[in-house]
């Protein structure tokens, strides 16, 4: 099931819908005015939407003359993990550091930006010191349908909705800068998030889920796409930590709620920060290519769908990176 949050043309009402065979079913004009958050939670939803689509006084439009949102417009909360080693394990070789054996142990995340998410087709409008190594990262995330707290990895996957494609989108330079202070990252990751397009239930991926004694893998193919050339390429089937085992660590001591968003990380060559360092490493002269003004950025990941977003720099000026204080000492 592919669900959906939208708006018509001309038409500021947010709306969920499920999508089949290129047309979008209006799911409020059975549910009432809730969102997809709300419809997550009610009891056997699923058979609802079914029901709804196969009735008489369904109320449809064309996917093509709807405004895509993100499925989750405005998450209660959204962590992105660090669940591939390959893309950790590279990066850290690229900048001369041993893989930290703490990865190993135990699935870390960060808490990200819930009001910074973006959906498929809207343009992004970019502050000029995020141009300074501007980055995507090629990531799946999951949305949480079943909220619970200290849930364990055999009970994580009924806790479940659904997946999506995740742009986390990286000012590298103010990162970095931050993340000398051990703290962060921050502003560096703070300004925009793409997820979508649809909510894919987990049925979807039935035929793709590999189990595991620490919960399920998924062989999905993912790719990044930069004014169309192909850039990343991974498989989600290489998380070296699955989405349970994240959930469990998540969830210790912490409520998880409906709508909630976990990212996976990035996966191996995932960000033009892994690929402009491996290239660097083996040729010194190497020129680094980063995030420009107008570049469209288009990810995609089987099962899944894609995602498709314009850069666009804003007209504002006002930069923090040059805003340092050096006090006399």
């Amino acid at each position: 099931m592919k669900l959906l949050s939208y708006k018509i043309a001309n038409n500021q009402t947010l709306q969920i819908g499920v999508l089949e065979d290129e047309c979008v079913y209006n799911l409020n004009s059975y549910f009432g005015n809730i969102s997809l958050i709300e419809l997550l939670k009610i009891e056997g939803y699923q058979n609802k939407v079914k029901k709804y689509i196969s009735s008489k006084n369904k109320i449809k439009h064309s996917i093509k003359n709807i405004v895509l949102l993100p499925p989750i417009p405005q998450p209660n909360s959204f962590r992105d993990a660090y669940a591939f080693r390959q893309h950790v394990e590279t990066c850290r070789k690229n900048r001369g550091s041993k893989m930290i054996s703490e990865f190993d142990q135990f699935p870390v995340f960060y808490f990200s930006n819930h009001n910074s998410m973006y959906g498929d087709g809207q343009e992004i409008e970019i502050m000029p010191d995020h141009f300074n190594k501007l980055d995507y990262e090629l990531e799946l995330a999951i949305i949480i349908g079943k909220g619970g707290k200290n849930i364990l990895v055999k009970d994580a996957d009924k806790h479940i909705a659904g997946f999506c494609i995740l742009n986390d989108i990286s000012a590298r330079t103010l990162q970095m800068e931050e993340m000398k202070l051990n703290l962060g990252p921050a502003k560096g990751k703070d300004f925009a998030n793409v997820i979508g397009p649809y909510l894919i239930t987990k049925d979807e991926l039935d035929a793709k889920s590999i189990d595991t004694v620490f919960g399920k893998k998924y062989d999905l193919k993912m790719q990044c796409f930069v004014n169309g050339k192909l850039l990343s390429e991974g498989n989600a089937k290489n998380m070296n930590w699955t989405f349970s085992e994240i959930i469990e660590r998540a969830s210790y001591g912490v409520e998880l709620f409906a709508g909630d968003i976990i990212g996976s990380g990035t996966v191996g060559t995932g960000c033009l920060l892994e690929i402009n360092g491996t290239n660097k490493r083996k040729k010194p002269n190497y020129i680094e290519k980063w995030l420009n003004d107008g570049d469209e950025i288009k990810m995609k990941i089987e099962g899944l769908g894609s995602i498709t977003n314009k850069i666009i720099k804003s007209k504002n000026n006002h930069s923090i990176l040059k805003l340092k204080k050096w006090l006399e000492v």
